[in-house]
Parts: structure tokens; C-alpha cells; sequence
């Protein structure tokens, strides 16, 4: 009666520890113990490639355990063609899938009593097709993975993006108002009723400010329950916040202005649309306070433009009459965080209008024309 195959011969022995070695590996979490994937990977095939040439026993012995060091090579393949980068798949993978396909085979084949070409190359084929159907999953579930490390890669630079535009667009306004402040008080005596209105705005402007930062840290912690092209939540201003932001510019600092925007627009208005329109307003109103503050009036003009090539639009100006050229389109020279009048050109065009920005008589003049998408005015004519 023959010994069982774990205690056969020593030539069965190494069939059996080269099974034995590749299960461990396929069923061990790597890296371990600094083993990592690939070293773990490429040992196996070696050893696998090694016994298959130095193997010298009987068939039933290399028959018994083709199918759990085959199992073992398979599911070592797929985690390699799945985890590892690109080159480093390509190679390992190549030999795990020769090592699976035809040496494995070979080895039981070419001991058989009467080995015949037409035995080995079916056992080939045959192993050739699981190997070929386990490459197809790996790389879907590799596919997976990359539109999944994309998918937040593509989250996170758009929640640091609408961080960075809200900092931009609220906090630094607010705290160019509260330095203006601070500014005008070192130019004269401030009687004490002067000096209360002045600290009054400059508190004002901090609670803003302060108020933004809370709503942007809070939309930070928020659990992120929203669908991979939903926009981080971030409080929405549109065109109803116009004339409180002219207002305040007007109350906090030295130049007047003035919004000429009809009290009830005919043209439907969506969102992204308003806010974009409040952002324009916004940039250039702390513009003026930084490049103009030689002008004597700022004019704000929101109204619709008809007859447009592609449709009715939202034509958004802010003109003053200081004669200073906003820096932002030629290269802000502030540094870190801020988007500037370059990234509000972006967002403009996003939309499918158009900025500009340039002078006009004896100032300057930003404006935007912004569409109205055909959806817009369907919704309003319903």
C-alpha cells in the first residue's frame, strides 16, 4: 500500500511544501512583517517554477496537489493583478499567470506514464481559461478601485476648492473692510460718537466673518452623506443679498454705492446662477477697496439681456471711477487661498458666459454675462 503523499518520497515532499507555500501566501494579509505583496508573490513563483523542472517523482503525486497549489496561484494572481502598481502587475502577473497556465500543467502531464502532446496541451487551455477569466475580474475590481481613489481625490480637491473660494469671497472681504477700518481711523481724530460707529461696523464685519468661518467648519464636520457630484454644503447667497452687500460696502467704507437691479427680474434666475452673479459683485466691490480707493462712487448694475445669440442672459457690472487696475486677471500679488477675479473668470465660464474686466471712462469695470439655461425658464413657465 503507498505511503500518502505527505509522507512519501522526498520528491513528493517538495510538490507538497511548494502547495503548501503558495496557500499560505494567498490566504496571508501582506505586507507582513515587511513582506510585502510583490516579494511574497515572486518567491511563489520561483519556488513554483523551480519544483516543476526539479520534480522527478510520480504523477499521482504531482496530480494530488495540482489543484490546491493552482487554487493558491489563481487567487495570488488576481490580488496581484489587482493591488500592485502597473509595472510591477505587468511582470509578477505575467509569470504567476505562466506559472498557473503551462508549468503547472507540465508537471503533471510529463510524468504521466504515456504523456502525449494533445493531454498537455488541453490541461494548458484549460488552465489558460482560468487564468484568463481571473485576470478579467481583477482588473474590473482594479478598474473599481481607481474610479473609487479618483472619486474622492476629486471630493476632497472640490471641498478644499468651495474652503478656498468661501474664504476668498466672505472671510477676506469682511476682514479688507475691518484693515480699511483700522486705516481711516490712523488719518484724524475720531470724535467718540465717530469712534463708536467705526468699532460698530468693524464688529459687525468680524461676526460676519467669524459667522462664515463657523458655517464653513461646520459643513466640514458634517457627515459626508451626500452623492460624489453633489458640492460641499456651503451657504448660498444669490441675487435678493445684493442690496445688503452694496449696503454694507457703502456703510463701512469711504466710497458710496449704488445697485441698479429691477425690484422683481422677469428673467427666471437659478442658483448657481445667482450665487455666481454675487460672487462677480462681491470680487469686484473688494477690489475697489484694495486698487481704487481714489473713486468717488461705485455703480452696480444687474439687468437682462435680451436678443442674445444664445438666449436670454444676466449682464452683472460693477463700474467706479477710481482709474486703478484690479491686479487679479494679470496675477494677484497676494499669495495662498485666494481665487481672485482668475478663478471667478473659471467658475464664469463654467456656467457658459464670459468675464471681463477693464477700463471704462475714467475707472474701471468688472463685469460677467451670465446665460439663463433652458431649464430655468422652463421651471418658470410652468
Amino acid at each position: 500500500m503507498p505511503a500518502p503523499a505527505i509522507l512519501a518520497p522526498p520528491h513528493a515532499l517538495v510538490v507538497a511544501l511548494s502547495a503548501t507555500l503558495a496557500v499560505a501566501v494567498a490566504l496571508t494579509r501582506l505586507p507582513y512583517r515587511r513582506i510585502g505583496l510583490a516579494t511574497a508573490a515572486t518567491v511563489v513563483v520561483l519556488v513554483s517554477f523551480a519544483v516543476t523542472f526539479a520534480y522527478q517523482g510520480r504523477h499521482q503525486f504531482a496530480g494530488l496537489w495540482l489543484p490546491v497549489e493552482m487554487g493558491a496561484l489563481l487567487l495570488l494572481f488576481g490580488r496581484v493583478v489587482r493591488r500592485l502598481p502597473g509595472r510591477r502587475a505587468a511582470v509578477i502577473g505575467t509569470a504567476l499567470g505562466i506559472a498557473t497556465a503551462v508549468a503547472l500543467p507540465l508537471r503533471l502531464t510529463l510524468r504521466m506514464p504515456r504523456p502525449t502532446a494533445d493531454a498537455s496541451v488541453i490541461a494548458c487551455l484549460l488552465s489558460f481559461i482560468a487564468v484568463a477569466a481571473v485576470a478579467a475580474v481583477a482588473l474590473y475590481l482594479r478598474s473599481l478601485d481607481d474610479r473609487r481613489v479618483r472619486a474622492v481625490a476629486d471630493a476632497r480637491r472640490a471641498q478644499r476648492l468651495e474652503t478656498a473660494r468661501d474664504l476668498h469671497d466672505f472671510v477676506a472681504h469682511e476682514v479688507t473692510g475691518i484693515v480699511l477700518e483700522a486705516q481711516a481711523a490712523q488719518l484724524g481724530e475720531l470724535d467718540p460718537h465717530e469712534a463708536r460707529e467705526l468699532a460698530a461696523r468693524v464688529e459687525e464685519a468680524g461676526l460676519r466673518a467669524l459667522a462664515s468661518m463657523d458655517h464653513m467648519v461646520s459643513a466640514l464636520r458634517d457627515p459626508d452623506e451626500r452623492a460624489a457630484e453633489e458640492p460641499p454644503p456651503t451657504r448660498v447667497y444669490g441675487l435678493a443679498d445684493l442690496p445688503d452687500l452694496v449696503g454694507r460696502f457703502s456703510a463701512t467704507g469711504r466710497i458710496p454705492a449704488r445697485l441698479d437691479m429691477p425690484g422683481d427680474l422677469a428673467l427666471p434666475v437659478a442658483p448657481e446662477i445667482g450665487s455666481t452673479a454675487y460672487a462677480v459683485v462681491l470680487e469686484a466691490l473688494t477690489n475697489v477697496r484694495r486698487h481704487a480707493s481714489s473713486a468717488t462712487r461705485v455703480v452696480v448694475a444687474v439687468a437682462p439681456v435680451d436678443g442674445a445669440a444664445d438666449g436670454p442672459a444676466l449682464r452683472v457690472s460693477v463700474t467706479d471711477d477710481g482709474g486703478t487696475c484690479p491686479t487679479g486677471l494679470a496675477g494677484d500679488d497676494r499669495h495662498g487661498g485666494g481665487t481672485g477675479l482668475i478663478g471667478l473668470a473659471e467658475r464664469v465660464k463654467a456656467l457658459g458666459g464670459a468675464l471681463h474686466a477693464g477700463r471704462q471712462a475714467a475707472g474701471w469695470q468688472v463685469g460677467a454675462v451670465l446665460p439663463v439655461p433652458q431649464s430655468a425658464r422652463s421651471r418658470a413657465g410652468r
